[in-house]
């Protein structure tokens, strides 16, 4: 008796888990309604403008070096650099925002002719007014070579 009631309790649970199958489709989850937004990358610590405010590219082939006039890098405030970078022929400057789109100097690259600033190769100037704040690379072209340099701007 025990066992016949053990088994028709059996049947009983095991028949209220089951349930008709649904003619509507399986909602998806929520994570695959939408593809997630690309988290940005963090900026490396080497990002942040030293004391000094002069800073030193990496380089394949040529030398980049940058003295930056201001202060803080600051989202939508034009910031003034002299750059030092080896190779021959003109300078050629872009930089990448955060979301990978190009940003060109607001001026420059001006050669310029004399001045104080020591460091392998010729000098030039630009101005950048950087949008948004976020982690930049500066990227630089020189024959035979270019040089990137990250920046954090606020």
């Amino acid at each position: 008796m025990r066992r016949l009631s053990a088994t028709l309790l059996l049947l009983v649970l095991s028949a209220s888990c089951s349930s008709a199958p649904s003619s509507a489709p399986p909602t998806p989850s929520p994570a695959l309604l939408a593809p997630a937004a690309p988290s940005p990358q963090p900026c490396p610590s080497t990002a942040d403008l030293p004391a000094d405010a002069e800073m030193q590219g990496v380089g394949d082939g040529v030398t980049l070096w940058a003295l930056f006039f201001g202060g803080r890098i600051v989202a939508g405030q034009e910031i003034k650099v002299a750059w030092r970078m080896t190779g021959g022929g003109d300078l050629t400057m872009t930089a990448t925002a955060p979301d990978g789109s190009l940003l060109k100097p607001s001026w420059g690259p001006e050669p310029h002719g004399g001045s104080t600033y020591q460091r392998p190769g010729e000098e030039w100037g630009t101005g950048w007014i950087f949008p948004v704040a976020g982690c930049w690379t500066i990227n630089a072209t020189r024959n035979p070579g270019e040089a990137h340099l990250t920046l954090r701007v606020a």
